[in-house]
């Protein structure tokens, strides 16, 4: 059975990485925690969990992902962030999978649901999305992005059926602070990469991917909790265009 090594950056993440650990802690040979000189508990609780903890500066969402990779004692690898929860049919299939010799891919997506305002959203545009989160370091790596990084495997991948769970948002204060975090982020990766936006694009932006959360992918059928995310997601839309302008005007 190949040997399986979970690595999660964290900054300031007390409230959310206990559930993190506790949900993988009976999966795993190694917890690899890459800490960005968080000032909250987070080491304190990680080290209580008999994690391993490297303190490294914080370069870019893929940068230091990949770092934590490079540094993990196992080559196949379980990336997860600190707000995420690998539910127990997704830790028996990893179970499965890793005994098989050899196995049969070098990376595999898994299914993603979001826990939102109390309960997981079926629809919203958040009910099939996969992300490539299990793979063979030996055959794969993260792209150097600031932001929406992903893992790049040579050869083709599996998907698997078990989820994780994201509980990417403690309240509606929290999403603001991130869409703000967020945006800003992409808008510098428009800047450095000279792509342009018109500003009639984002007043347009916003009811055209309102119209696209909300009705074609369904998020009224998600209650209220589906109409604020359909409206931050749009509303994240029309600001990373706002502050890409902002920016290239400001040069």
């Amino acid at each position: 059975m190949k040997q399986l090594s979970v690595v999660i950056i964290t900054h300031n993440e007390e409230v959310n990485i206990p559930r993190c650990i506790h949900s993988v802690k009976d999966l795993v040979d190694e917890i690899l925690i890459v800490d960005s000189f968080s000032t909250d508990r987070t080491v304190e609780i990680c080290n209580a969990y008999g994690c391993k903890v490297i303190s490294h500066q914080f370069e870019g969402y893929g940068q230091q992902k990949q770092f934590g990779v490079e540094q993990a004692g196992n080559d196949w690898i379980l990336s997860l962030d600190a707000d995420e929860v690998v539910t127990d049919e997704l830790k028996q299939e990893i179970r499965t999978l890793l005994q098989k010799e050899p196995i049969p891919h070098g990376g595999y997506q898994i299914p993603f649901s979001l826990f939102y305002m109390g309960r997981i959203l079926r629809y919203s545009g958040t009910g099939n999305e996969f992300h490539l989160r299990l793979f063979d370091r030996t055959r794969g790596r993260f792209t150097v992005v600031k932001v929406h990084e992903g893992v790049e495997v040579n050869g083709p991948i599996g998907t698997l059926k078990g989820k994780i769970i994201h509980y990417s948002y403690r309240d509606l204060v929290h999403h603001l602070q991130k869409i703000n975090t967020y945006t800003t982020q992409a808008a510098e990766g428009y800047t450095a990469h000279e792509r342009r936006f018109s500003k009639a694009w984002v007043a347009f932006k916003f009811p055209v991917s309102f119209f696209i959360f909300y009705i074609i992918k369904l998020g009224i059928l998600d209650g209220y909790p589906g109409f604020l995310w359909s409206f931050f997601a749009a509303f994240y839309g029309s600001v990373k265009v706002a502050k890409t302008i902002e920016m290239q005007e400001n040069k």
